[in-house]
């Protein structure tokens, strides 16, 4: 892509705009490194257009490449890292403009769950092994079951059976868990109604609540929440007061 103009916003958007790019610097900037981690965040994205976009970004100065070991690491540069306040804007008016258009009818679940594992707190369980398999009913049989093992202040996913014991259960279905991973379900409200079920220990159950720290869209919809309820409540007082005036004095 070359738009032909002497100017920073166009040269900026033929590298930043094409498609896919600004989700591989997302993942970057989530703290991964390796090509297969970068993938695992963009599971719909091939891997000879990764491999394109990441040298492209490469060759111009926003990524840098080390070998490592058999393969390589991937890391942005200063440059790469000035684009964090951007992607986060980016992303905080997607959450306040565009976010009620995202389709949760056909949410993809490996993107789901690559998702979650990136966003849980491992400290809140203990250091000994946590196994939470994710059931998905609505999926087919080789993608209906996941499993998080949180140990050792690391989580990992595995989308095949690991054979631990399990210690907790999550019962779900995939539009639901993507309504809660985004904000637009409560996960207490979707425990009450009986469309997420968890089974446990009690203690894992009430940790379960803290461990998934959720979308940081999620956080956006809390705040909107919060800000629509004060504005509510503003209304109310605001139309006593207006009554109180009208009221005549006994």
């Amino acid at each position: 892509m070359d738009y032909g103009q002497l100017c920073p916003l166009a040269k900026a958007t033929e590298i930043l705009a094409e498609r896919w790019t600004f989700l591989v610097i997302r993942e970057l900037l989530s703290g991964v490194t390796r090509f297969n981690e970068i993938r695992r965040g963009v599971p719909l994205m091939s891997p000879s257009l990764l491999s394109r976009r990441l040298q492209r970004l490469e060759h111009e100065g926003l990524v840098r490449r080390e070998p490592s070991g058999s393969g390589h690491l991937y890391e942005l540069t200063e440059a790469g890292r000035e684009l964090a306040p951007i992607v986060s804007r980016l992303s905080r008016w997607g959450e306040r403009w565009v976010l009620g258009h995202i389709d949760t009818h056909k949410p993809d679940v490996t993107a789901l769950m690559w998702a979650i594992r990136r966003r849980v707190d491992p400290s809140v369980f203990e250091a000994a092994r946590t196994t939470i398999q994710f059931e998905f009913t609505d999926q087919p049989r080789a993608k209906r079951c996941w499993w998080l093992i949180n140990e050792a202040a690391r989580v990992d996913l595995c989308p095949k059976d690991p054979g631990f014991e399990v210690d907790l259960y999550v019962v779900t279905d995939l539009q639901a868990m993507a309504r809660i991973w985004i904000g637009k379900l409560q996960l207490s409200d979707a425990i009450n109604a009986g469309t997420l079920e968890l089974s446990g220990s009690r203690g894992l159950r009430q940790a379960f609540r803290s461990w998934l720290l959720l979308s940081p869209f999620a956080q956006g919809e809390a705040a909107n929440r919060g800000i629509d309820r004060q504005a509510s409540g503003l209304q109310l007082d605001q139309a006593r007061v207006r009554e109180e005036r009208r009221t005549p004095l006994l």
